[in-house]
Formats: C-alpha cells, sequence, structure tokens
C-alpha cells in the first residue's frame, strides 16, 4: 500500500470549512482533512493540560496506547412492510476527534426540552452514560482555549419534563444492594484497573431519533441510561468528555432497546470513513453482497466475539486460530501471541526501509524509517480469515510518528496485548461499514467511503419476539503481495442530507482550536 504520511492541517481544515459552511448546510467533504488530537498543539491548552506530546511524537502514540489498555478491560430504504432505520436526530454522521481520544463520537439529543451530546461510540460497553448533575471536579463541563471556553451539556433530570427515575425493583436495575424496592437504581462501570468509571443512577428519558431515509421522520424513544455524577481518570482527561454511548449486546444498551420497542430490527452499523468521517444507523442488516462471520454464542459477559482462523500477511500464510473483540472503543489492534508474533515478523520481513531500534519508550514495536524527502511507502497485504471464509483485508494497518530526534517513522499500529484478550480496534476497521446484525448473530462488512448510497437488506421487526441470545466471552469491561494503492478520497457528490448539524458544530469547534496555532 502506498501511503502518504504527511499532510497539512491547515490547508486541509480550511479547505474542509470552505466546502461546508459555504453552502450553510455541512456535508462531508470530498476530502481528507487532518482532525487535531488531544495531545496536539492546538488541544494543550484545553482542559487545562500542560507540557502534553507533540502530535505524531511517541511520546503521543504512548498516550493513545495507554488509553486503549486502560478503557478496554447513508441513506438507506426499507422495503415494504418494513421499518426505516434510524439514526440521530441531528444525524446520521460520525467523526473520528483525535483530540478526544481518537474515537468515533456522534452528537445525541436526551430529554424535553432536548439537550445535545457528544458522545463516543463504543461496541465493547453496554451502558449510555451521560455527565449528570455532577460533583464538584468529577465532570468535565467545558473545554477551555487561551481565549474561549466552551461549554458542554450537563444532563439534569430536574430539568427534563419527561425524565424518570429507574427503582431497584426495574428489571434493568441489576444491584444487589439497593435500600429498598424503591431506591433509586445505582450503578458503576470501571474499566480494569485504570481508576477509570462512571458512577450515579439509572434514569429514563427521550432519546430523539429519526428515520434514515428521504422521509426523515421524528421517532421518541424512553430509554435508560446512566446519569454519571462522577467520572474518573481518563473521562476527566478527554477521553469521552461528553458520554460514553454503549453499543453492545445487554438489554441495557440503546440497541437492544430499539429492538425490544420494536422500534428496529436488532441490528446495527457502523462506517469508518479513511477521512475519519462515518456513519451510525440502527436496524441495519446490511447488504446481500457483504462478507460475514458468526458471533461466538457464551453464556455470560456478552461481547462482539468473531473466530479468525487463518491469517495471511504478503507471501506468509499461518493457520492460527484464535477468537477478538470487535471494539470501536479501542484506538489499535492487541493481539495476542502466537498471532502478534507471526503478523509483526511477517510484515517486518517485507519491509524495504530501515527498522527502528527497538526502544520500550514506543508503543509500537516495529517501526521503519522514512527519508527526508519520502512521502510514501510500500507494505504487504494482511488479510484475516474468518470463520466461514470469508476475508478481511486491513486497509490501514499503519500509523506514522516522529520522534523526538526529528525522524518520521511509520509503524504497524498493532499492540501486543497485556491482557487475556484479542481486540480488533477502530485502526483496523478503517475503511469498512461494519454491521453488528444480533438477529442473524452475524458480524457483517463491506467496503465503505461512508458517503455514498448503499442498497440494504433491512429485516421486518417481530416486536413481539425477544432480542437473540447474546454472543459473550469473559471479560471486564470494555491474496498474497503488496499493496500499492493510495489513500481512496471520499467522493464529492452523493452526501445524504442527514449530513449536516454535527458537522457544522464539529467545524465550528475545530475552528475554536484551530485558531490558537
Amino acid at each position: 500500500m502506498s501511503w502518504g504520511p504527511f499532510t497539512s492541517a491547515r490547508s486541509f481544515l480550511l479547505l474542509f470549512l470552505f466546502l461546508g459552511l459555504g453552502s450553510r448546510i455541512c456535508y462531508g467533504s470530498g476530502f481528507g482533512f487532518d482532525i487535531h488530537h488531544r495531545f496536539s498543539d492546538p488541544v494543550k491548552e484545553i482542559l487545562g493540560f500542560d507540557g502534553l506530546p507533540e502530535r505524531g511524537s511517541v511520546e503521543y502514540y504512548v498516550a493513545m496506547s495507554h488509553r486503549d489498555r486502560l478503557i478496554r478491560g447513508r441513506h438507506l430504504a426499507a422495503s415494504d412492510g418494513q421499518k426505516s432505520p434510524l439514526t440521530f436526530v441531528n444525524g446520521n454522521e460520525t467523526v473520528m476527534i483525535n483530540s478526544l481520544g481518537f474515537l468515533h463520537y456522534a452528537n445525541v439529543s436526551v430529554g424535553t426540552p432536548s439537550l445535545s451530546f457528544l458522545v463516543a461510540l463504543d461496541t465493547g460497553s453496554d451502558l449510555f452514560w451521560l455527565p449528570c448533575d455532577c460533583m464538584v471536579g468529577s465532570c468535565v463541563t467545558a473545554l477551555q482555549t487561551s481565549s474561549s471556553i466552551i461549554d458542554l451539556s450537563i444532563y439534569s433530570p430536574s430539568n427534563s419534563s419527561t425524565s424518570k427515575n429507574v427503582s431497584c425493583d426495574s428489571t434493568l436495575c441489576r444491584q444487589t444492594q439497593c435500600p429498598s424496592a424503591n431506591s433509586n437504581c445505582p450503578y458503576n462501570v470501571s474499566y480494569l484497573s485504570s481508576n477509570t468509571s462512571s458512577t450515579g443512577i439509572y434514569v429514563e428519558d427521550i432519546l430523539h431519533l429519526i428515520t434514515d431515509d428521504d422521509q426523515q421522520k421524528a421517532v421518541e424513544t424512553p430509554i435508560t441510561f446512566g446519569c454519571g455524577q462522577i467520572q474518573t481518570g481518563i473521562f476527566l482527561e478527554g477521553a469521552a468528555p461528553n458520554g460514553l454511548f454503549g453499543l453492545g449486546i445487554e438489554d441495557i444498551s440503546v440497541p437492544s432497546t430499539l429492538a425490544r420497542n420494536g422500534l428496529a430490527s436488532n441490528s446495527f452499523a457502523l462506517c469508518f470513513g479513511r477521512d475519519g468521517v462515518g456513519r451510525i444507523s440502527f436496524g441495519i442488516n446490511g447488504s446481500s453482497d457483504q462478507r460475514e462471520t458468526p458471533f461466538n454464542i457464551r453464556q455470560s459477559h456478552p461481547t462482539y466475539n468473531i473466530s479468525i482462523t487463518q491469517i495471511t500477511v504478503g507471501q506468509n500464510s499461518s493457520e492460527l486460530e484464535f477468537s477478538a473483540i470487535f471494539d470501536s472503543g479501542t484506538s489499535f489492534t492487541s493481539l495476542r501471541d502466537p498471532a502478534y508474533t507471526f503478523i509483526s515478523e511477517s510484515f517486518n520481513s517485507q519491509i524495504q526501509e530501515k527498522r527502528h531500534t527497538s526502544d520500550p519508550q514506543m508503543p509500537f514495536e516495529y517501526c521503519y524509517y522514512l527519508s527526508e524527502n519520502q512521502t510514501s511507502y510500500v507494505i504487504p497485504d494482511v488479510n484475516l480469515t474468518m470463520k466461514g471464509g470469508d476475508k478481511y483485508f486491513l486497509n490501514n494497518p499503519t500509523v506514522v510518528v516522529s520522534t523526538k530526534d526529528g525522524a518520521v517513522l511509520y509503524c504497524l499500529g498493532l499492540h501486543k496485548s497485556d491482557v487475556n484478550i484479542d481486540i480488533i480496534g477502530q485502526n483496523f476497521m478503517t475503511g469498512y461499514q461494519i454491521v453488528f446484525d444480533r438477529e442473524k448473530m452475524v458480524l457483517g462488512w463491506k467496503d465503505s467511503n461512508c458517503y455514498n448510497d448503499q442498497t440494504s437488506n433491512n429485516q421486518p421487526i417481530s416486536p413481539s419476539q425477544p432480542p437473540t441470545v447474546s454472543p459473550a466471552l469473559p471479560v471486564d469491561p470494555e491474496a498474497t503481495g503488496n499493496n500499492s494503492q493510495t489513500p481512496v478520497a471520499a467522493p464529492p457528490t452523493n452526501h445524504s442530507p442527514n449530513l449536516k448539524s454535527f458537522t457544522c458544530t464539529l467545524a465550528m469547534f475545530l475552528v475554536s482550536l484551530f485558531a490558537l496555532v
């Protein structure tokens, strides 16, 4: 794959704003742009951070890799007689914001009157929680720059006429230490031993959606979510500062709620564009030409767990079989041996550039020097063969890193897992629409730039039928040859009319940060 490692943040962002704002309705532009990382120069003043790593530096990726270890533990029409897919009232667009933890975010609206929240999308957890009636110092209430303060919404049950507390006798309350059946149901979600958590009470309120079709009809549905009164760890440091939208399989998740209420089939789709723009839609079962693999069904701790039966790296192939979780809340893929060593060493043996000396401070083990005038590099194809035989090609397995001494490297964006679990992170999902079909119990994927319309096979809804038994894995929450293609820019046409206010809001947010440099 030929990959140009250098981009101009200023020119691309200005181009993005010109194309989007000039038409009054912001559509995703047809060009890639550089979204600020939370450790980039403009963001160093946000949340009072000082001395943070330079963007693209070794420390930059060390910090992002550390975040992963902490937190892990389109316009589709329905056929006759079928429900239209649903998406958020502000549009189906998602954006990967490097400045807020390298995660994909969406703009969701909750309550009456409605408030909008910029929430991180996480298929590795179940609970949707928002900052709510926060105790002092326990929520991020604003993003601060040297010249302005950008206020973030904070939910309060008392300010919404449709809010209801969830009592301990609710079927969704699993707490065993409630004072009484009528007490508010408490929750606490911890992420491994990272001192990262969200604590509060369950509440019920209205989630504002629209049909993801030409009609764009308003749909309002009650959902149960976490009123997060206390956040700790990385939730106070820039990752998911305004809430986390759990997309897991448990009954508490929003996809499960929509299916249970008969509003959408028990499935949803996430698209991860190469330019950082994506899509989310509920009730999508994908297309007839997508590739698929079954979920592994277990009895506890449900996750989107699949089986990989073979790995091919260029000319090397190995009949390795192991299971892994598809987790959009993890930035970089993390695998245990022998898969990690096979991929890494096979990749290394087919690289032309000089390898960087192994450095314990470097978050990636396999990195290679780029010469001063080098603007691209060639890497071997990497394919994962899934259970059932379909192949999953890695569109974007490398990252570019700059060192303190001024060297520029490209690295295989793969971590060796330090826990007893394998995770396919967001970087290995780039360039695909990923369908999480909980009715057929399959993971589907199809090449997509996340802009063009696509046909779908939306399944009819059976409100009387409960969601299918979920797959699970016991976890603690969260062809050969060289590829020489260049990154595919999104086409400038066929934009969904749903791509509206979120891009505008995000663009203005980035402008406020960009003005600092």
